[in-house]
């Protein structure tokens, strides 16, 4: 839920990469020879705040689910991954969890889904630079060790959502030590990175290597936050607002220039763009809720970007855990049916 909390002051954040030369063995050089990153296509975010970490199962996410979403017809999912709190007093990751990370990863891409691993500790590192410096610098450390020469379908996610207490110096010059550790041991993971994260969406602040293109940028939209984030009980202030409608033609023009200044930006810099999140708290009158998926959704596939589901279940929910079953109208506004 901390998570969740430090969204109302975000609405967009955009993500980078930097190529280190390195040497690499025969076997990562075959497993990660792409020269582009994948299209990651249609996804959703899973496993943010389940048990499966902790060793529990269908709590509330079953690996099943996996089927359900490849069915459905997404092609990819971020899992949302709270590493640090598995590190201990020397910032050394559980091997028992990452056993578990390795079997998820695993059962994603027996569905024929991409995973994304998204280091998601948003909460630590806008509160505390420092802290969240060790402590990133030593995931990476491990994560990429870990998974050199394996899983070349896997993509790695800096950082979800940095902000906060960060200057755009402070995160560029800590974003680049993390990408160096990467690229030191994968040289052409795609991985995402994100630019800092406030409503100016000062996404002209990027300096990208230029002969990098294992590069995929990426931004969250929640926009207007009033709107997506009404009766979210979390929230004194949000919890009071409601209900309140979405998508005049005021509403998507706004919604249509925010776009604008990344799709701007990506052709200039000729970077692929991902949208990691979007998504509407479910006490937003139904029609409005369903409106504003489909428009962000669609809006988005027509500038040829992938995009991501907040989230699979829990709040913002597209999937009834109880019933195991999608929300139909969620399903319907994310994923038209064919015609």
């Amino acid at each position: 839920m901390n998570a969740i909390c430090v969204r109302w002051a975000v609405t967009l954040g955009l993500a980078l990469t930097l190529s280190v030369l390195a040497i690499c063995s025969p076997a990562e050089a075959a497993g990660q020879a792409a020269s582009a990153p994948p299209k990651l296509g249609r996804g959703i975010n899973i496993l943010g705040y389940d048990g499966i970490w902790e060793g529990g199962r269908n709590a509330p996410f079953r690996l099943d689910n996996l089927t359900a979403i490849r069915r459905a017809g997404f092609s990819h999912v971020r899992i949302n991954f709270f590493g640090f709190k598995f590190m201990d007093s020397e910032n050394a990751l559980d091997e028992i969890v990452l056993r578990r990370l390795d079997a998820v990863i695993e059962e994603v891409l027996a569905r024929n889904l991409i995973p994304i691993l998204d280091e998601h500790d948003t909460h630590i590192c806008q509160r505390d630079v420092s802290e969240c410096a060790g402590k990133l610098k030593a995931f990476w450390t491990q994560i990429a060790a870990r998974y050199a020469g394996k899983y070349p379908r896997l993509v790695f996610e800096v950082l979800n959502e940095p902000g906060g207490q960060m200057t755009s110096a402070a995160w560029n010059a800590l974003l680049n030590e993390c990408l160096g550790i990467i690229r030191a041991t994968n040289p052409r993971r795609p991985v995402i990175a994100a630019v800092l994260n406030v409503d100016e969406m000062p996404v002209e602040d990027l300096v990208l290597p230029p002969d990098d293109r294992n590069i995929i940028v990426t931004f969250h939209y929640y926009a207007p936050i009033r709107f997506t984030h009404q009766g979210a009980p979390w929230s004194p202030t949000f919890s009071q607002i409601g209900p309140l409608d979405w998508g005049t033609p005021e509403d998507e023009q706004k919604a249509r220039a925010d776009f604008d200044k990344i799709r701007s930006w990506s052709e200039r810099e000729k970077r692929p763009i991902y949208l990691g999140e979007f998504g509407v708290y479910e006490a937003a009158p139904a029609e409005a809720r369903t409106r504003y998926l489909s428009f962000v959704a669609r809006s988005a596939e027509r500038l040829g970007w992938a995009w991501a589901y907040w989230q699979f279940d829990h709040d913002f929910a597209a999937f009834d855990s109880a019933r195991q079953s999608w929300k139909p109208e969620i399903l319907r506004a994310l994923i038209p049916a064919e015609r």
